[in-house]
């Protein structure tokens, strides 16, 4: 009876480890949603890996440990190419025959291997879990470990420093420049790295490929990949790195006047072109040791001492450019100013005009032709508008008379002021009409000039007014002539014009025109008879033609005889002089 009860009890406790396992079995698909929540909260390991805790039960009526599943290597990230090894690890299990089992499930896989490797696709990324069994015995699922694949990063090729020149991919020859390979996502992965340039593979195999003192033909196309493990990136874009000779730099001067005066104030300026932005520096001649190296230009209030040539060069990294071309600056004592006086009649180069008249008083500045001037006038010592070159007086009156000076500024420098020009305002004279000749009778057929004379208006543009009327006559001219008939006879008068002003009208002169007189010959001695041998006097006879210049012309019968005086003498007569 005793050992048919100890029979039984040991057949309940062995059907009840049987019937146990059998539970765990089933119900493990059951519990599973359960594990991969108390996955999600497991410890994370320092790669990011989700690994459950290993529950170690000693207690020899329950299943083995919890397996651990292990992804070799440990990256927080695998790109799609690599491979991958998948371990279940059974914590105490070693010497043990186990065949295994994968979720998800991996047909090709020997059950009795507890690894096995993936040429990772982005398809692969999930969960990971495995079970073991050792005899019909089956340990629990392990906790999931997350498989995270993404498409390989692309490399980008950058180049430091990082200069405005560089970001353009051009550096100067002489200088270094450090091409750097970056792989964006990839830190803290152990990368290899592999260059090329124009296709050539160019060593060596780091993350930074150094050209120091680069020259021309360092220039090309750089470009890179990365390795890690045994899986490659794609290459990286191309960069192309330009190698150019240092830029010649030009001096300038602002302002940028031919020539400048002492105390005024230029700015001398280095200037690279295509070099904004990068950091330079500067070396100038003649030496300039109080301006500090980095700065492009500096300023001067010249003296004449400062006159001669300039030139500079830049400096950057170890590359200098070549010295610039020399500029020469020219310094001057500032001129002089003079007023002139327009339009530049006679009485204007004496400074004198007459009132109605419009007269510009001008400055000007010899030898400052092109620069920005700005004037300032002034009249008896009072500043008189506008700061302009000219000033214009129209109408001019006696009041207008004074003298005149000015002064030119060019940037903040003045000239001094110039020599005090006085300007007279007369009223004209009162014209006078005279005749040429000036006899008291005029005969018709004479000729006469008729001219109007205005007393100190002499070299003045005059334009001339006539009574009577001169319809044929240019109103420029001062004069006009007549032959006269009698109609000319009569009252003449005249005026003058100068711009908008016209003089008095003269005072009448009246002109005589009659018929020529008949000239009468008279004898001297009057006798009615002549000896052979006496002395005659032949006397011709105008009258009321005393006063002209008359030229006589004698004849004796039809023949001339050369004398032109009012007398012709007769010695010693003869019958044939009768």
């Amino acid at each position: 009876m005793g050992h048919s009860l100890l029979c039984m009890m040991g057949f309940f406790l062995l059907s009840t480890v049987i019937c146990g396992n059998a539970e765990d079995n089933i119900t493990h698909s059951q519990d599973a949603d359960e594990e991969e929540e108390q996955t999600t909260s497991a410890q994370r390991d320092e790669f990011g890996v989700n690994s459950g805790n290993s529950n170690l039960k000693t207690d020899s009526t329950t299943a083995p440990i919890k397996p651990t599943v292990t992804v070799q290597p440990f990256w927080p990230q695998i790109y799609s190419g690599e491979t991958v090894t998948v371990r279940c690890e059974i914590q105490g299990g070693k010497g043990a025959q186990w065949t295994y089992e994968w979720s998800p499930y991996k047909s090709n896989t020997p059950p009795t291997s507890n690894e096995y490797k993936i040429t990772v696709t982005e398809s692969d990324s999930g969960g990971y879990s495995c079970r073991g069994r050792r005899s019909s015995s089956w340990t629990e699922w392990s906790n999931n470990i997350t498989l995270r694949v993404i498409a390989p990063p692309e490399p980008t090729v950058t180049l430091q420093p990082s200069r405005t020149q560089i970001h353009s991919s051009v550096i100067y020859s002489g200088e270094t420049v450090t091409v750097r390979c970056e792989i964006q996502g990839g830190e803290g992965a152990q990368w290899t790295y592999e260059w090329r340039r124009n296709k050539l593979n160019t060593p060596p195999t780091s993350r930074e490929y150094t050209i120091s003192g680069a020259t021309k033909s360092d220039g090309g196309g750089y470009s890179c990949r990365g390795k890690r493990d045994s899986s490659w990136t794609e290459w990286s874009d191309n960069i192309t790195l330009t190698v150019l000779s240092p830029p010649k730099p030009t001096v300038t001067l602002q302002p940028s006047w031919t020539q400048i005066y002492s105390g005024e104030t230029v700015t001398v300026r280095c200037e690279i072109q295509g070099g904004e932005g990068a950091q330079w520096t500067y070396e100038w001649r003649p030496a300039k040791s109080n301006k500090p190296p980095t700065s492009n230009e500096y300023k001067i209030k010249v003296t004449e001492s400062d006159g001669g040539e300039y030139s500079c060069l830049g400096g950057r990294s170890s590359s200098w450019t070549e010295w610039s071309n020399v500029i020469t600056l020219s310094v001057i004592a500032p001129p002089e100013p003079t007023v002139t006086l327009q339009p530049s009649r006679t009485q204007l180069n004496s400074s004198v005009i007459y009132s109605g008249e419009t007269v510009t008083v001008r400055c000007e500045i010899q030898g400052g032709e092109g620069a920005q001037w700005t004037y300032e006038w002034r009249r008896n010592k009072l500043n008189t508008p506008p700061t302009s070159r000219e000033y214009t007086i129209s109408g001019a009156t006696e009041a207008d008379g004074g003298g005149y000076s000015c002064r030119g500024k060019r940037d903040s420098s003045w000239t001094e002021w110039s020599d005090n020009i006085t300007l007279t305002v007369l009223s004209p004279s009162k014209p006078t009409v005279t005749l040429q000749p000036s006899w008291t009778q005029i005969y018709s057929g004479e000729t006469v000039t008729v001219t109007c004379e205005i007393q100190g208006g002499e070299g003045a543009q005059w334009t001339y007014e006539w009574r009577p009327a001169r319809l044929n006559t240019p109103p420029t001219s001062s004069e006009y002539r007549i032959t006269v008939t009698e109609s000319d006879g009569g009252g003449y008068s005249c005026r003058g014009r100068a711009d908008r002003f016209f003089t008095e009208w003269s005072d009448i002169i009246t002109l005589t025109v009659s018929s020529p007189p008949k000239p009468t010959v008279t004898l001297q001695p009057s006798w009615t008879r002549i000896y052979r041998g006496e002395t005659v006097t032949v006397r011709c006879e105008i009258q009321g033609g005393e006063g002209a210049q008359w030229t006589y012309e004698w004849r004796r019968g039809q023949i001339n005889i050369h004398e032109t005086s009012n007398e012709y003498k007769i010695i010693t007569a003869t019958e044939s002089a009768a």
